[in-house]
């Protein structure tokens, strides 16, 4: 039987192997920063602009350095990021 620090090193190992984007939906976003305090990478910050309807919007700010871990999707109330990974190649 697996234990729980085994389940973990293999999903550490997995998550290595991938690479994450996301797509923010600036219309619907409201700017409750939740995203922002959820990413453990720092992809996601405020960007000091407002959408359509007057509110403000979180942007991506470093792609390049986002997992894929959906931690923003996750907790995004107004479901407004969509997250999306892909294998990296070796």
């Amino acid at each position: 039987m697996p234990t729980i620090l085994n389940i973990l090193v293999r999903f550490v190992a997995i998550m290595a192997k991938m690479k994450g984007a996301i797509v923010i939906d600036t219309t619907r976003c409201k700017g409750c920063v939740l995203c922002v305090e959820a990413c453990p990478q720092k992809v996601i910050a405020l960007a000091g602009k407002v959408n359509v309807h007057g509110y403000p919007y979180v942007e991506a700010v470093n792609q390049d350095a986002c997992v894929g871990c959906a931690s923003c999707g996750i907790v995004c109330p107004d479901g407004c990021i969509t997250v999306y990974r892909k294998k990296v190649e070796s």
